[in-house]
C-alpha cells in the first residue's frame, strides 16, 4: 500500500525506486495468495468435521477448541457453529480473490506504464510452452551414478 502511494503522488525517481515498489506489490500479491490458500484449507477441515459429525446423534457429546479451550458440547450445539464459520470462511475467501484480481490489475498497469519484464535466470525452469526443441541452454546433469 506504502508504494502505491508512492507510485501515485509522486513518480519515482529511478529505476532501484521502481523495482522496490515492483517488489513490495509482488510480496502483496503472494500475502495474498497464501492467504487463500491457508483458508482454503480451513474451509476443507470445516467440511470434514461436518461430514463426520452430521450423520451421529444430535444429543451425542462432542468437543470443540473455542479460543485455545477445549469445550464439551453437543453435536446440536457445534453444527450450527462449524456451518456459521465455514459460510464466514468462504465469504473472506470470495472477498480476497476479489482483492487478488485488483492487485493483478494494479501490477500489470505497473508493469505496463514502466515496461517490466521480469527475467528468468539461469537456474529456473523456464515454462513448457517457452521450450522448443533445439533451444536447449544449459547442461543437463544428471544423478552422480556411477554407469552413466
Amino acid at each position: 500500500m506504502a508504494g502505491r502511494a508512492g507510485g501515485d503522488m509522486k513518480e519515482p525517481m529511478n529505476e532501484q525506486a521502481v523495482a522496490n515498489i515492483y517488489g513490495s506489490m509482488r510480496a502483496e500479491l503472494n500475502q495474498i495468495y497464501s492467504k487463500i490458500t491457508e483458508l482454503e484449507m480451513e474451509v476443507s477441515e470445516h467440511s470434514l468435521v461436518m461430514g463426520a459429525i452430521q450423520p451421529l446423534d444430535p444429543s451425542r457429546r462432542c468437543y470443540r477448541m473455542i479460543g485455545g479451550v477445549l469445550v464439551e458440547r453437543t453435536i446440536k450445539e457445534v453444527l450450527p457453529a462449524v456451518q456459521r464459520n465455514k459460510e464466514g470462511l468462504e465469504a473472506v475467501i470470495i472477498r480476497l480473490n476479489e482483492a487478488l484480481e485488483k492487485k493483478k490489475k494494479e501490477i500489470a498497469e505497473f508493469e505496463a506504464k514502466y515496461k517490466i519484464k521480469i527475467r528468468k535466470s539461469d537456474g529456473e525452469v523456464k515454462d513448457d510452452n517457452e521450450r522448443k526443441e533445439g533451444s536447449a541452454q544449459g547442461v543437463l546433469v544428471g544423478p552422480a551414478s556411477t554407469n552413466e
